[in-house]
């Protein structure tokens, strides 16, 4: 019989319970609108199937009481649900005492650890998020703000390897965060507000307080909408793109060893550069080289060295020492990439 609630028949077609139902799954849950709405329709799509439904809770210890208080509600309201719930928290000085978005990223970077230990401890197939549209749409807008290519314009991907067995899936990314506040209220179940999302020394919160709503009311109505289908057309061609790459690396990137790269750069023949910088970053993914300090301009540049080196007739270029101690040696039709010892 189909739920009366929207929500969980939105969830149940994005992510229908027979795909997880017989596996264990790991839910992370602040105790905000969305992670909370998110317990409750997983909770009640689980109605058999022998994988158990899990929950776990970092708590950052950033926001003092109001921290211990969202750890509390957590925990209580998984005893009402009789879900199992884990509970981890930040080590001293894991998150460095500063402010804005250095911040951020390193809670992001400490939660996503425990999540992933968590998970390998428990046996969970899969690890959920309570990402929402209104997330997507402003993750797209930051990534413009700060310069992406083609594939950063997809925005999050909807699942994604969290660790060796474990996969991250984002369900409701397709559900704006006012459908799982009125779902909430349906319910008569109240959740926590984090006193830090309303943080404007955040990028991110300054794009959703004031920027998305200064576009909303100037320019577009629809912005958060345009947003999404750009993702998605972006997503879509990303998609083409890495299908090309693929074949491009089968026939031309020759992996030596986990530290010697050589590419044939007369068999890329006349591929567009776009194509050539794609098939690099490829290549760095394939040999787990680091990859933080490579923007557009180093990418570029070594398109411009495979370039070089297919044709006969230009000198050339010297040899380049990149970001992640990544040397790069060109010769004729091929470029030599060597990771020099850290």
């Amino acid at each position: 019989m189909p739920s009366p609630y929207s929500l969980e028949n939105k969830l149940a077609a994005a992510w229908p319970p027979e795909t997880w139902g017989e596996l264990t799954t790991l839910l992370a849950v602040s105790g905000g609108a969305d992670s909370v709405a998110l317990t409750h329709a997983m909770r009640a799509l689980k109605t058999g199937g022998a994988g158990r439904l899990c929950v776990a809770h970092f708590n950052h210890h950033l926001r003092g009481d109001e921290s211990a208080a969202d750890e509390a509600f957590v925990v209580e309201l998984c005893r009402r649900l009789d879900l199992p719930c884990q509970v981890g928290c930040a080590r001293d000085g894991q998150l460095v005492a500063q402010g804005g978005d250095g911040l951020e990223a390193a809670a992001r970077v400490a939660r996503y650890e425990f999540l992933q230990q968590t998970a390998a401890r428990l046996g969970a197939r899969y690890v959920v998020t309570a990402h929402t549209a209104d997330d997507q749409a402003e993750t797209i807008l930051h990534r413009i703000i700060r310069g992406t290519g083609i594939g950063g314009l997809g925005g999050m991907e909807r699942a994604r390897a969290l660790g060796p067995a474990a996969t991250l899936i984002r369900p409701l990314l397709g559900v704006c965060r006012a459908e799982l506040v009125a779902y909430l209220d349906d319910l008569g179940q109240p959740h926590r507000c984090d006193s830090s999302n309303r943080d404007t020394r955040i990028t991110r919160n300054r794009i959703r307080h004031e920027l998305l709503p200064q576009l909303a009311r100037h320019f577009n109505p629809g912005v958060v909408d345009a947003l999404l289908r750009l993702g998605r057309q972006a997503a879509e061609v990303q998609a083409v793109i890495e299908a090309i790459v693929e074949g491009l690396c089968e026939r031309c990137v020759v992996c030596v060893s986990p530290a010697v790269v050589r590419i044939d750069a007369a068999a890329l023949g006349e591929q567009p550069r776009h194509v050539i910088r794609e098939l690099l970053v490829a290549t760095w993914r394939k040999q787990d080289w680091p990859m933080q300090a490579m923007g557009f301009a180093q990418w570029d540049q070594l398109a411009e060295m495979i370039t070089a080196c297919q044709t006969v007739s230009v000198e050339v270029p010297p040899r380049q020492t990149f970001p992640g101690g990544v040397s790069a040696e060109p010769g004729r039709q091929r470029l030599v990439l060597r990771r020099l010892e850290p």
